[in-house]
């Protein structure tokens, strides 16, 4: 066991091959935004946050009329310390390649987090990641 890890044994999952998928040039839809997010690395391990099924492809959502991206992510532990830094991550990795004209919505699946609950986590959560 490794010292210091809040995981220090994750489930690593397969990453499968994504296929050029056809769609308008000029149209952005999820598949877009998860090829964008899905090669950042987990802040405690060398994989990826697919890899650790941090995301997914379901947890990606666009509408443009609205111009509104959201994902909802899930942390490997309930009692993850490092789900601020992943949301950080995301923001980030969004900001860098999309428009500034879209609203970024980041979530922490509910249920997944065991202080949530409490309004503590997510309030700061919130203040950290929310584009002001």
């Amino acid at each position: 066991m490794t010292v210091g890890m809040i995981n220090a044994n994750p489930v690593v999952h397969e990453r499968p091959e994504r296929a050029a998928h056809p769609h308008a040039a000029d149209a952005l839809d999820p598949l877009d935004v998860f090829d964008t997010v899905r090669d950042i690395k987990d802040p405690e391990h060398p994989y990826s946050l697919e890899q650790l099924s941090v995301l997914s492809q379901e947890s990606v959502s666009v509408d443009e009329k609205l111009g509104r991206i959201q994902i909802t992510f899930t942390p490997t532990v309930q009692h993850c310390s490092l789900a601020t830094v992943i949301g950080l991550c995301l923001r980030l990795k969004l900001m860098q390649n999309y428009p500034p004209h879209f609203k970024v919505d980041i979530k922490v699946a509910p249920g997944s987090l065991a202080n949530e609950e409490s309004g503590v986590y997510t309030d700061k959560f919130l203040r950290l990641i929310s584009k002001k």
